[in-house]
């Protein structure tokens, strides 16, 4: 193990997770349609029992795309997988901790990533689904109310947006995995690298936690686990995620999120900032994505100041995102050494 070689005591954790991010969709999109079926059976009834499983399908969603428990998260399958971390301690005073983070695990190859294109159309997808959903509790409440039998034709837009959710699901699921080389490889060997050399040389005032955590693919049941445990134990933390570092950037998220959007600390931004102004050599940036994340949303979730230095273009792209193209040969020697230098410099400042 990589850790042992560079001399420190890795901790192995294993946890229980989702096997796939795409099934508890799967079976919001199959809820809707039941929903959708039952309505116009009992009259006012049918309609009030397809308005209430409605609202349960939208809630559970909006939990699960922030990354809390649900109804959904109950049923799905599950596997169990693992995170690995390694502690660091100053060589001064321990003052505060930083917790660096990069996932291990990597996505399937469904067509809504297989272009920038695509991956545009089901960003917009998703949140016409969303409204639709909720159009659908609007309606078929009304209908409860007051006996509207024309409702159910008025959510037959909704009925089609759950047929090409399960549709998607099904599809990526039938998908090969990525090789995962800049996503998230890539950013492994940077929290490695990071490890590796401030094992040699502390921190003055700063505890480091590596964490290499397992099943981010599947809305970070890894991460979410870590700071379960041990968000406790940590002092006037902060943390920095790594994500896809090998062919874009350096850059930093100021945004991310699906529907739910999660955002980075503004004194770490403030900080990125003053990096990039004072090295302009590094071409580093801010931008933000739309339609995917980072384990970014679990620090703000766990009340730790967080910043993803997240390699993507500036307009948001993310190359070879869940692509089968992603292979070690797609990385960039030189945006690889200007993020080393982006991101050490990072953590060197929150020391300071």
């Amino acid at each position: 193990m990589q850790l042992e070689k560079i001399g420190l005591q890795p901790v192995w954790e294993t946890f229980r997770s989702a096997r796939s991010i795409f099934h508890p969709h799967l079976l919001g999109g199959i809820l809707m349609l039941v929903a959708f079926a039952v309505f116009p059976l009992a009259g006012r009834v049918s309609a009030a029992f397809a308005a209430g499983l409605s609202l349960l399908v939208v809630i559970s969603e909006l939990q699960e795309l922030g990354f809390q428990s649900n109804l959904f998260r109950m049923l799905v399958p599950k596997g169990e997988s693992q995170n690995v971390y390694a502690i660091i301690p100053p060589k001064g005073e321990h003052r505060q901790d930083l917790v660096l983070v990069g996932h291990v695990d990597s996505q399937r190859t469904p067509l809504i990533f297989r272009t920038p294109r695509w991956v545009k159309i089901y960003d917009r997808f998703t949140m016409v689904a969303f409204a639709s959903f909720i159009i659908q509790i609007v309606l078929y409440a009304l209908a409860a109310a007051f006996a509207w039998t024309w409702a159910w034709y008025a959510s037959i837009p909704t009925a089609v947006c759950a047929v090409l959710l399960v549709a998607m699901c099904l599809e990526a699921e039938s998908t090969p995995f990525t090789a995962g080389a800049n996503d998230n490889a890539s950013a492994v060997g940077m929290v490695l690298t990071l490890a590796e050399q401030l094992a040699r040389a502390p921190l003055a005032n700063t505890r480091i936690f590596a964490v290499l955590t397992g099943c981010e693919e599947v809305q970070h049941y890894g991460m979410i686990d870590w700071y379960r445990r041990h968000r406790g134990e940590l002092k006037a933390p902060r943390a920095i995620v790594f994500e896809m570092l090998g062919c874009a950037g350096p850059a930093w998220t100021t945004r991310e999120g699906i529907i739910v959007p999660f955002r980075s600390d503004a004194e770490l931004t403030r900080m990125a900032e003053k990096l990039s102004d004072a090295h302009p050599e590094w071409r580093a940036y801010p931008t933000m994505i739309s339609g995917g994340n980072s384990e970014l949303s679990d620090a703000v979730r766990f009340k730790v100041p967080a910043i993803t230095l997240f390699g993507l273009k500036p307009d948001g792209e993310a190359p070879f995102w869940h692509q089968r193209g992603d292979t070690f040969d797609k990385l960039n020697p030189e945006v690889m050494e200007r993020t080393w230098e982006f991101g050490r410099a990072l953590v060197q400042e929150i020391d300071n």
